[in-house]
């Protein structure tokens, strides 16, 4: 758990979220991490038969996924679990957009395709880690400040 996770929480989300997770025994914290390592063997498994991963975030207002942090852990599990940095960045990006049969249009840099895009301080295809190290969004064609928008969401996510 990230500190700038529970910053961008409203009070009463970061509560019920930290409620929630206290409310898990131990036994079931250990159960999770073996379940997060089956669950990855079962994707590397699943890829290397022909299948098209994907992965996303899905915020569900419970407060235990964010948008962006949370597809920026996904990548990071996703090396864990025994991809390449390379691959886990194609599987969040290039494959959902295949998935969605709009590949000819988005999920990859092209000319002639639309891009959000995010300018990272450092090398993610060699150091997944280095995904959070992000130094600009582009959205729409317009590059955003990062820590402006945390800054305008703090203490606000899970309030709507």
């Amino acid at each position: 758990m990230q500190q700038r996770f529970l910053d961008g929480l409203a009070p009463h989300a970061a509560l019920n979220y930290l409620a929630a997770r206290d409310r898990i025994p131990e036994a079931g914290r250990r159960f999770s991490g073996l379940r997060v390592q089956k669950e990855a063997a079962f994707e590397r498994a699943f890829v290397e038969a022909g299948g098209l991963l994907v992965a996303g975030c899905d915020p569900t207002g419970n407060g235990s996924a964010m948008a962006g942090f949370g597809d920026q852990r996904n990548l990071i599990l996703l090396v864990q679990g025994g991809f390449t940095p390379l691959e886990a960045i194609k599987i969040a990006t290039l494959n959902g957009a295949k998935l969605l049969k709009m590949d000819d249009r988005i999920g990859s840099i092209a000319v002639g395709k639309a891009a959000d895009l995010v300018v990272i301080d450092g090398d993610p295809s060699r150091r997944i880690a280095d995904v959070e190290k992000v130094k600009t969004v582009f959205k729409d064609g317009v590059g955003y400040d990062p820590a402006k928008l945390i800054e305008s969401v703090k203490g606000r996510v899970g309030i709507h």
